[in-house]
């Protein structure tokens, strides 16, 4: 699936079982509490923090795509095409750290 589709798949889904889009503030909220799961799934299985049993079964993919989602809500509600915005911020970072990373000295 293109991230075109995905656009085109969710706003489907969300003006027929949706109902309708949370408003945009309320969607950042939602994103922010998204990503801080994924967070807290990478801090305790892969970070130094000891994993909670009942953190053991949480599934980091359905996780991340649950941060997806409501960044595909944000795009489509205020009119970013993240294949646009995507490629063009490839094409900003290739130029900007085409050597930053080769000559970081951290990186070897």
């Amino acid at each position: 699936m293109t991230l075109e589709e995905a656009q085109k798949t969710v706003d489907k889904w969300i003006n027929t079982t949706g109902v309708r889009y949370f408003n945009e503030l309320t969607n950042t909220a939602i994103l922010t509490e998204e990503v801080g799961e994924v967070a807290r799934i990478m801090a305790r299985r892969y970070g130094e923090q000891s994993e909670k049993e009942s953190d053991k079964n949480k599934d980091l993919g359905d996780e991340m795509a649950d941060v997806l989602w409501v960044l595909i809500c944000l795009a489509n509600q205020t009119g970013v095409n993240l294949t646009e915005a995507f490629l063009k911020n490839m094409d900003k970072k290739s130029i900007r750290d085409k050597d930053r990373h080769k000559n970081n000295d951290k990186l070897k």
